[in-house]
């Protein structure tokens, strides 16, 4: 299917205080007059993400909007250089001007790409975007996107804290984004560091590459990642849009459910928003 033929960026407007789920792993966060667009990958059902070693993985349902539908973005937040997280549909279509805050493997190659005001950002380092008399800050977090060894052979991974508020005050919103992990020790440390995360989204999935190794994760560690971070809701993304992915939400569900985690998890459908201030309300 063509893209309608629109600029960039031009689409309709996005609600304020809102997390619209778009599919796969890609949302567009709208908070505090900023509006950020996640991992974006406007694939349609039928066509293949490639995954790098000669792999590839059939997309299973489409995206709630492609990528001339976007409202106008302040920037990208990718947790990794795979095709289902920045996509060829994404590269020919999105602004070259964006800032696109992501890891510096990834920042490299997008620079490469024409992507001007991509920039990496190391575990724990952070970067400001400011607008008006508000501001978000986007934090990089640790993220392992294989087991052991296997680690070293996909691509360089995070997971992002964005932090709005004023420029002058506190952060009134915290979100975090898992970006595609497995569990890893290193997580602990975010809630030493932040223990009053107001929304986590999840990567969860299952992911399993040529059927064997399992590279994000399933229910059960989804569910320790949300135990783990401590986050007060959870938004699970990156579940069922590519045949390489295992473990369903159900999956997920079941096991926030059995831990006394379901008053937490928020399920968003396609092309529906989560509005954000009864989530803070609940703080």
């Amino acid at each position: 299917m063509n893209e309608p033929m629109a600029a960039p960026g031009s689409g309709p407007p996005v609600a304020d205080d809102s997390l619209t789920f778009v599919g796969n792993a890609t949302t567009i966060i709208r908070y505090g007059g900023f509006t950020l667009l996640t991992d974006p990958n406007f694939l349609r059902r039928g066509q293949y993400a490639y995954l790098g070693y000669g792999l590839r993985s059939r997309r299973l349902k489409d995206p709630a909007m492609g990528v001339r539908e976007l409202p106008r973005l302040d920037g990208v937040v990718l947790s990794h250089l795979h095709d289902d997280h920045w996509d060829r549909v994404a590269e020919r279509g999105l602004d070259r001007d964006l800032p696109v805050l992501t890891t510096p493997a990834a920042a490299r190659t997008l620079r490469d790409r024409g992507f001007g005001r991509a920039d990496g950002m190391a575990t724990w380092e952070s970067r400001e975007l400011v607008g008006g008399n508000r501001k978000v800050t986007l934090t990089s977090l640790p993220g392992r996107h294989g087991p052991g060894p296997l680690a070293r052979l996909l691509p360089p991974v995070m997971g992002t804290l964005l932090e709005f508020g004023p420029l002058d005050g506190p952060p009134d919103l915290r979100l975090l984004i898992s970006g595609d992990t497995l569990m890893d020790d290193r997580l602990a440390e975010i809630a030493h560091r932040w223990p009053d995360i107001d929304l986590g989204v999840v990567h969860l999935g299952g992911t399993r590459l040529l059927n064997l190794v399992t590279v994000t994760m399933d229910g059960r560690q989804g569910a320790d990642w949300v135990e783990t971070v401590g986050c007060s809701a959870v938004v699970p993304v990156h579940c069922d849009d590519y045949t390489v992915m295992k473990s369903p939400l159900s999956e997920f569900r079941a096991e926030a459910a059995k831990r006394g985690l379901a008053g937490r998890v928020r399920v968003i459908e396609r092309g529906r928003s989560l509005p954000l201030r009864p989530v803070l309300a609940k703080r």
